[in-house]
């Protein structure tokens, strides 16, 4: 397990407790704290002086995004299996021994990992469960194929880590976790288990919640994952709305060689009018007052 935390000291403990009471204690928890200043290293130290049943591992790290922290974590995970549990969310109910004893059962070589459930606090699904028979897929098959809501991935750790790190441009802080993601969906499937892993719940301050912010203080990294899913997409609604994001992008980021840089040029250019319409939409929406 590992957790990506900044400055989440209120929310870590209720993370922890989910880790206590795992019946099954073969897993280590790896925290990576992105800068934090909110107490979080004197919390996790008393944590790991407490006769727990696991180890706890924590690593501080200047402040660079959360995608920073997933390459450090993967700079340091040795487990044959890792997952990331948001420093907001908590284990289910035997969700180690749940893992390990599906993965005796069905896993191989063959396969990246697992893709599992989340619920809510209530105990609902996030989105849509898995279809009957479901038994394996890749991560962005089961959204292409009408999958909806946060589900949770399991990778084995020498698959994942074979893979680039998270590209980091400098003065930005944030780029999706599906760079690396889709990367893997190239060349494995995950195995399908119909269980829930993860009790989620969104805080105000999280990224999903600041999404035309995260468009406007980060172009880069989101004009290269719009370049990345275009040559992904098998949808024309899809490539069109990755085209007009890309405008958008490559205008705060004053790239005047977004088009040749771009991977689908006819489709750029028909874009560009609703590119900058969006452009002009996110600067008026996250205007300072």
């Amino acid at each position: 397990m590992f957790t990506p935390s900044y400055n989440r000291a209120y929310t870590l403990p209720r993370c922890y407790e989910s880790m206590k009471a795992q019946p099954c204690k073969d897993f280590l928890w790896l925290i990576i704290d992105d800068g934090s200043t909110d107490g979080t290293a004197e919390l996790v130290k008393s944590w790991q002086a407490e006769d727990n049943g696991f180890e706890i591992q924590y690593i501080y790290k200047p402040n660079g995004g959360m995608h920073t922290a997933h390459n450090t974590a993967y700079e340091n995970i040795h487990t044959r299996l890792n997952m990331c549990i948001d420093s907001d969310d908590a284990l289910a109910e035997d969700a180690v021994g749940k893992i390990i004893r599906f993965w005796e059962r069905h896993g191989s070589d063959k396969y990246a990992g697992i893709l599992a459930l989340d619920c809510d606090l209530e105990g609902n699904i996030l989105g849509k469960g898995f279809p009957e028979g479901l038994t394996e897929t890749t991560y962005n098959d089961y959204y292409r194929n009408g999958g909806k809501g946060d589900k949770k991935l399991v990778y084995r750790t020498e698959v994942i880590t074979k893979y680039p790190p998270y590209p980091v441009f400098e003065g930005e802080k944030f780029i999706s976790l599906g760079y690396k993601v889709g990367l893997c969906d190239d060349d494995y499937k995950l195995l399908v288990m119909d269980d829930v892993l993860c009790v989620v719940e969104y805080q105000p301050d999280g990224s999903t919640m600041n999404m035309l912010r995260q468009y406007r203080n980060n172009p880069k990294g989101w004009a290269l994952m719009r370049r990345f899913h275009m040559v992904r997409t098998r949808s024309a609604k899809r490539m069109f709305e990755l085209n007009v994001h890309y405008v958008s992008s490559s205008i705060f980021c004053r790239n005047g060689r977004f088009l040749k840089e771009s991977p689908k040029k006819l489709w750029t250019v028909v874009a560009c009018p609703f590119g900058l319409a969006l452009n002009l939409y996110i600067r008026f929406k996250t205007r300072k007052k």
